[in-house]
């Protein structure tokens, strides 16, 4: 299963192609993608053991999203169902993706926490407005945390990247997905970074135009602050959908020799 080394500009394009495809038929990919966070979250809830089941199905879910664009995407009609698709094709092995996703991340994490074991605490009253970022990161600590679970994060969410997808559609096992992943996105880091400044830029100009019109009137702000989130979040799920086909061009059983 190969893949391809992209030119940096293809990570701008990603993201329009995400919403060309999320063109196509909106209704569904919104619903995929709000519909499956909104399980997550209910399993989360779950006492004990939420957290962990959470991590176990996400793969499934997500390609569940995936198949819903890729009925998009060959204009076939597809219903709610397509959601739990996932869940029919190589169903164990992205339970085991899940189960090293979260295995990598709960080893960052705890790395961190061993370096300041009130990270999260700070990291959320910062993130919540309630102790400024200067003053957050004046703690050699928590900086020193949050860099080892920056820096520490990024490889799991590269080998995660794709894995999905490739377990899923490509039938191959857990690994295999994992490291064809990893590679994957090492060797496309920057068509990658162009897409992550092109995400940032969006969700920044997005916010500026929010804040004037906000100054102008409030409720003038009200529509763009409650519509942007429901589109561009679709979107970006339907970019990755395009980045993978990018990337591998075609994943299929076929491809798993």
């Amino acid at each position: 299963m190969q893949a391809r080394i992209l030119p940096a500009h293809r990570g701008w394009a990603w993201i329009l192609d995400g919403f060309n495809l999320w063109r196509r038929n909106p209704a569904l990919i919104t619903f995929l993608v709000f519909g499956s966070s909104l399980a997550l979250l209910v399993i989360a809830a779950v006492p004990f053991i939420g957290q962990v089941l959470m991590s176990l199905i996400m793969p499934a879910l997500s390609l569940g999203i995936f198949n819903g664009c890729k009925a998009a995407a060959e204009r076939r009609k597809a219903g709610p169902d397509i959601l739990v698709s996932g869940f029919r094709q190589n169903f164990p092995e992205l339970v085991k993706i899940g189960g090293l996703y979260l295995a990598g991340t709960l080893a960052v994490m705890g790395i961190s926490l061993l370096i300041d074991d009130e990270m999260n605490i700070k990291l959320s009253k910062a993130l919540l407005g309630k102790t400024d970022w200067d003053d957050a990161l004046d703690d050699p600590a928590f900086s020193l945390a949050l860099l080892v679970a920056t820096i520490g994060s990024t490889p799991v969410m590269m080998a995660y990247w794709f894995a999905p997808l490739l377990a899923g559609w490509g039938r191959i096992p857990a690994g295999k997905a994992l490291f064809f992943s990893f590679v994957a996105c090492m060797r496309n880091w920057r068509a990658f970074l162009a897409y992550g400044v092109g995400l940032m830029l969006i969700a920044l100009a997005a916010a500026i135009l929010i804040g004037v019109l906000e100054l102008v009137s409030p409720l003038l702000a009200l529509l763009p602050a409650l519509a942007f989130p429901v589109i561009f979040i679709p979107v970006i799920f339907a970019s990755f959908y395009a980045n993978a086909l990018d990337v591998f061009e075609r994943i299929g059983p076929d491809d798993a020799a």
